[in-house]
Protein backbone atom coordinates (compact mmCIF):
# COMPACT_ATOMS: atom_id res chain seq x y z
CA UNK A 1 0.00 0.00 0.00
CA UNK A 2 1.18 3.87 -0.81
CA UNK A 3 0.27 5.64 1.97
CA UNK A 4 -2.23 8.90 1.44
CA UNK A 5 -0.27 11.60 0.05
CA UNK A 6 1.29 13.88 2.20
CA UNK A 7 1.53 10.98 5.07
CA UNK A 8 4.93 8.75 6.16
CA UNK A 9 6.70 5.94 5.33
CA UNK A 10 4.17 3.23 4.18
CA UNK A 11 5.42 -0.78 3.65
CA UNK A 12 2.82 -3.55 2.91
CA UNK A 13 -0.50 -2.86 4.78
CA UNK A 14 -0.74 -5.67 7.04
CA UNK A 15 -0.82 -5.94 10.81
CA UNK A 16 2.24 -8.34 10.67
CA UNK A 17 4.46 -6.60 8.42
CA UNK A 18 4.27 -3.08 9.03
CA UNK A 19 4.35 -1.04 12.15
CA UNK A 20 2.43 2.25 12.58
CA UNK A 21 4.02 5.20 14.31
CA UNK A 22 1.57 8.03 15.31
CA UNK A 23 3.15 11.18 15.81
CA UNK A 24 0.07 13.98 17.58
CA UNK A 25 0.43 17.62 17.97
CA UNK A 26 -2.59 20.50 18.44
CA UNK A 27 -2.98 22.11 14.90
CA UNK A 28 -0.65 18.99 12.74
CA UNK A 29 0.88 22.02 10.98
CA UNK A 30 4.44 22.17 13.28
CA UNK A 31 5.46 19.69 15.59
CA UNK A 32 3.73 16.47 14.48
CA UNK A 33 4.46 17.16 10.73
CA UNK A 34 8.08 18.05 11.85
CA UNK A 35 8.51 15.07 13.98
CA UNK A 36 6.69 12.73 11.19
CA UNK A 37 9.19 13.67 8.20
CA UNK A 38 12.24 14.26 10.40
CA UNK A 39 11.30 10.32 11.67
CA UNK A 40 11.01 9.53 7.86
CA UNK A 41 14.36 10.92 7.30
CA UNK A 42 16.46 9.20 9.73
CA UNK A 43 15.03 6.10 9.18
CA UNK A 44 15.87 6.53 5.38
CA UNK A 45 19.14 7.26 6.36
CA UNK A 46 19.89 4.50 8.68
CA UNK A 47 18.02 1.92 6.49
CA UNK A 48 18.26 3.30 2.98
CA UNK A 49 14.60 1.67 2.35
CA UNK A 50 12.00 3.84 1.25
CA UNK A 51 9.66 1.96 3.33
CA UNK A 52 11.13 2.19 6.86
CA UNK A 53 11.58 -1.43 6.50
CA UNK A 54 7.75 -2.14 7.59
CA UNK A 55 7.68 1.31 9.84
CA UNK A 56 4.76 3.29 8.68
CA UNK A 57 4.96 6.78 10.00
CA UNK A 58 2.09 9.21 10.24
CA UNK A 59 1.15 12.13 11.75
CA UNK A 60 -2.15 13.72 13.15
CA UNK A 61 -3.70 16.91 15.99
CA UNK A 62 -6.10 16.89 18.26
CA UNK A 63 -7.42 19.89 16.71
CA UNK A 64 -5.62 19.29 13.80
CA UNK A 65 -6.15 21.59 10.51
CA UNK A 66 -7.82 18.73 8.12
CA UNK A 67 -6.61 19.38 4.64
CA UNK A 68 -3.78 21.95 5.72
CA UNK A 69 -0.17 22.53 4.53
CA UNK A 70 2.44 22.52 7.08
CA UNK A 71 3.61 25.79 8.72
CA UNK A 72 5.92 27.85 6.33
CA UNK A 73 8.50 27.91 9.41
CA UNK A 74 8.24 24.03 10.11
CA UNK A 75 9.14 23.41 6.18
CA UNK A 76 11.97 25.45 6.28
CA UNK A 77 13.20 23.69 9.55
CA UNK A 78 12.43 20.41 7.64
CA UNK A 79 14.94 21.78 4.47
CA UNK A 80 17.34 22.95 6.50
CA UNK A 81 17.52 19.16 8.26
CA UNK A 82 17.58 17.97 5.06
CA UNK A 83 14.44 16.36 5.39
CA UNK A 84 11.64 16.27 2.60
CA UNK A 85 8.88 19.10 3.69
CA UNK A 86 6.69 18.91 0.38
CA UNK A 87 3.12 17.36 -0.44
CA UNK A 88 2.29 17.18 3.29
CA UNK A 89 -1.20 17.38 4.35
CA UNK A 90 -3.02 18.22 8.24
CA UNK A 91 -5.83 16.23 9.52
CA UNK A 92 -7.60 15.25 12.74
CA UNK A 93 -7.02 12.70 14.81
CA UNK A 94 -9.19 10.12 14.69
CA UNK A 95 -10.38 6.78 16.45
CA UNK A 96 -9.07 5.44 13.47
CA UNK A 97 -5.61 6.35 13.67
CA UNK A 98 -5.24 5.64 17.22
CA UNK A 99 -6.57 1.64 16.71
CA UNK A 100 -4.08 1.55 14.22
CA UNK A 101 -1.14 2.79 15.76
CA UNK A 102 1.24 0.49 17.48
CA UNK A 103 3.09 3.60 18.82
CA UNK A 104 1.94 7.20 19.47
CA UNK A 105 4.39 9.65 20.16
CA UNK A 106 2.98 12.93 21.48
CA UNK A 107 4.43 16.53 21.51
CA UNK A 108 3.11 17.29 25.26
CA UNK A 109 1.50 15.38 28.23
CA UNK A 110 -1.63 16.76 27.08
CA UNK A 111 -1.78 15.11 24.10
CA UNK A 112 -0.95 11.95 25.42
CA UNK A 113 -3.83 12.13 27.84
CA UNK A 114 -6.16 13.14 24.96
CA UNK A 115 -5.06 10.09 23.20
CA UNK A 116 -5.48 7.80 26.06
CA UNK A 117 -8.87 9.26 26.87
CA UNK A 118 -10.30 8.10 23.70
CA UNK A 119 -9.82 4.61 24.61
CA UNK A 120 -8.87 1.51 22.34
CA UNK A 121 -6.37 0.50 24.83
CA UNK A 122 -3.95 3.15 23.95
CA UNK A 123 -1.77 3.39 26.97
CA UNK A 124 0.94 0.89 27.00
CA UNK A 125 1.75 2.37 23.41
CA UNK A 126 1.05 6.03 23.88
CA UNK A 127 4.01 8.31 25.31
CA UNK A 128 4.77 11.92 25.01
CA UNK A 129 8.75 12.00 22.41
CA UNK A 130 10.55 12.68 24.98
CA UNK A 131 9.31 10.04 27.53
CA UNK A 132 9.89 7.68 25.03
CA UNK A 133 13.45 9.31 24.56
CA UNK A 134 14.34 8.50 28.17
CA UNK A 135 12.99 5.45 28.71
CA UNK A 136 14.51 4.18 25.04
CA UNK A 137 18.09 5.09 26.39
CA UNK A 138 17.77 2.86 29.32
CA UNK A 139 16.96 -0.12 27.40
CA UNK A 140 19.65 -2.52 26.50
CA UNK A 141 20.02 -2.89 22.57
CA UNK A 142 21.10 -6.69 22.45
CA UNK A 143 17.86 -7.17 24.34
CA UNK A 144 15.80 -6.46 21.64
CA UNK A 145 15.09 -8.70 18.13
CA UNK A 146 17.87 -8.47 15.87
CA UNK A 147 16.83 -6.51 12.76
CA UNK A 148 18.95 -7.81 10.29
CA UNK A 149 16.32 -10.78 9.84
CA UNK A 150 13.36 -11.09 7.60
CA UNK A 151 10.63 -9.07 9.78
CA UNK A 152 12.97 -8.37 12.23
CA UNK A 153 12.78 -4.25 12.43
CA UNK A 154 9.10 -4.52 12.79
CA UNK A 155 9.49 -7.15 15.49
CA UNK A 156 12.23 -4.86 16.73
CA UNK A 157 9.50 -1.96 16.96
CA UNK A 158 7.14 -3.97 19.03
CA UNK A 159 9.74 -5.43 21.62
CA UNK A 160 10.74 -1.93 22.06
CA UNK A 161 7.38 -0.47 22.88
CA UNK A 162 6.27 -3.05 25.50
CA UNK A 163 10.09 -2.82 26.99
CA UNK A 164 9.44 1.16 27.18
CA UNK A 165 6.01 0.47 28.77
CA UNK A 166 7.59 -1.75 31.51
CA UNK A 167 9.78 1.36 32.63
CA UNK A 168 7.56 3.50 32.60
CA UNK A 169 7.01 3.55 36.57
CA UNK A 170 10.61 3.48 37.49
CA UNK A 171 12.22 5.98 35.01
CA UNK A 172 10.22 8.62 35.71
CA UNK A 173 11.05 12.63 34.20
CA UNK A 174 12.93 14.77 36.91
CA UNK A 175 10.35 17.62 36.16
CA UNK A 176 7.28 18.60 34.29
CA UNK A 177 8.54 20.31 31.57
CA UNK A 178 11.26 17.41 30.77
CA UNK A 179 8.72 15.48 28.51
CA UNK A 180 7.23 18.91 26.74
CA UNK A 181 8.02 19.89 23.08
CA UNK A 182 6.35 23.94 23.35
CA UNK A 183 4.11 24.89 20.29
CA UNK A 184 5.77 26.73 17.70
CA UNK A 185 3.21 28.15 16.23
CA UNK A 186 2.84 31.82 15.68
CA UNK A 187 6.89 32.05 16.70
CA UNK A 188 9.48 33.56 14.65
CA UNK A 189 11.68 31.05 12.75
CA UNK A 190 14.01 31.34 15.38
CA UNK A 191 12.06 29.66 18.06
CA UNK A 192 11.06 26.67 15.19
CA UNK A 193 15.04 25.89 14.62
CA UNK A 194 15.13 25.54 18.14
CA UNK A 195 12.47 22.94 18.47
CA UNK A 196 13.13 21.28 15.45
CA UNK A 197 16.45 20.71 16.68
CA UNK A 198 15.03 19.68 19.75
CA UNK A 199 12.94 17.04 18.00
CA UNK A 200 16.09 16.48 16.25
CA UNK A 201 17.65 14.95 19.31
CA UNK A 202 15.05 13.77 20.63
CA UNK A 203 14.65 11.20 17.62
CA UNK A 204 18.14 10.03 17.17
CA UNK A 205 18.17 7.78 19.94
CA UNK A 206 14.29 6.28 19.04
CA UNK A 207 15.04 5.84 15.44
CA UNK A 208 18.54 3.88 16.23
CA UNK A 209 16.63 1.94 19.07
CA UNK A 210 14.22 1.19 16.42
CA UNK A 211 16.32 -0.01 13.50
CA UNK A 212 19.40 -0.93 15.13
CA UNK A 213 21.45 0.92 13.02
CA UNK A 214 23.12 3.99 14.78
CA UNK A 215 23.18 7.90 12.51
CA UNK A 216 24.81 7.28 9.09
CA UNK A 217 26.63 10.73 7.85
Amino acid sequence: MIAPQGRGIAGPDTSTDTFRILHVSTGNVCRSPITERLTRHALIRRLGDPYGGGLVVESAGTWGHEGAPMEAHAATVLADLGADPHGFIGRELLDEHVIRADLVLTATRDHRAQVISMGHSAGLRTFTLKEFTRLVRAIDPTTLPDPERAGGVVERARALVQAAAALRGWLLAPNAEADEVHDPYGAPITFFRSIGDEINQALDPVVTALTGVSTRA
